[in-house]
């Protein structure tokens, strides 16, 4: 034993340079474990591994490296993203149910009521477009039916559903219903309200000549700090000229006009000044 120690101290003096270390050994199995002890270029926490072979390698080679297995990271999601796959086709299948049916609400309720029958929730996707297919068409009396049926269900109660109900209102001449549900969306939402709702419902008082109306509603604009977009700005001003208004007309006017307009001239699209409250032919028109 002592003379493998010696010979081994003596490899390791020649192969590292290092003659002043103290080197410890034994044996192990297959071959000799030797430590540097301590000396003054060697680390004094090196391992080595000598084979029988003559093969040096460090520790950290021989032992083999256990691999370690990383999960994929998990996804949360704070809500659970409804699959609208098919909705285009439950959408058809809906104007297709309702094309032949008369205008009667039993029979068309009923037989929405069957569409959703095997429904495990309500497809609301699949129904707003419906609504917005038979927006294009202009069947204005389905359009009615659907959103009011949507309606009933606790289901659609949007700013994008009601604007689709008044302008189907508007269109079928359904002023009276218009107006229920208009005051409704004031009492429920009056803070909500957007702004496309207000121009929507000047522009159905004003397409039927109904110019206190449409004073009523921009008081309410007003009321709610709610800024008027040009085109109701030129009904409200046109309403205000019906009923003989015409200080309030320009304050309109000058109050919530564009400063600026584009008119074209020499075939070139170029910005003006306008003076609004002298403008009485684009109110005329």
């Amino acid at each position: 034993m002592a003379t493998t120690v010696f010979r081994t101290e003596a490899a390791l003096s020649l192969s590292f340079g290092c003659s002043s270390c103290r080197i410890f050994g034994h044996r192990k199995e297959l071959g000799i474990i030797v430590r540097v002890a301590k000396g003054n270029s060697c680390n004094p926490h090196q391992k080595f591994f000598i084979k029988h072979s003559g093969e040096q390698a460090t520790s950290s080679n021989a032992i083999e490296k256990k691999k370690i297995k990383k999960g994929g990271k998990k996804e949360h999601h704070l809500w659970k993203k409804k699959d609208s796959a098919g909705s285009g086709q439950k959408a058809f299948n809906l104007i297709k149910i309702i094309s032949d049916l008369p205008n009667e609400k039993e029979t068309v309720y009923g037989a929405l009521n069957k569409w959703i029958a095997w429904e495990t929730e309500f497809p609301l996707i699949a129904a707003s477009k419906s609504l917005r297919i038979l927006r294009k068409r202009s069947q204005w009396k389905r359009v009615i039916q659907v959103a009011k049926w949507m309606l009933s269900k606790g289901q659609g109660a949007t700013m994008g559903t009601y604007d689709t109900l008044l302008l189907a209102f508007d269109m079928d001449l359904r002023v009276d219903e218009a107006e229920s549900l208009w005051n409704m969306i004031l009492h429920t939402h009056t803070r909500s309200i957007s702004k496309r709702l207000f121009s929507r419902m000047i522009s159905l008082y004003d397409h039927h000549d109904m110019a206190h109306k449409v004073i009523e509603v921009f008081a309410d604009m007003e009321e709610l700090s709610v800024r008027p977009d040009e085109d109701t700005v030129w009904r409200v001003a046109r309403a205000f000229q019906k009923l003989s208004q015409e200080e309030k007309k320009v304050l309109v006017l000058k109050k919530y006009q564009c400063k600026w307009k584009y008119i074209h001239f020499k075939g070139e699209r170029i910005k003006v000044r306008r003076n609004a409250w002298t403008e009485n032919d684009s109110l005329a028109n």
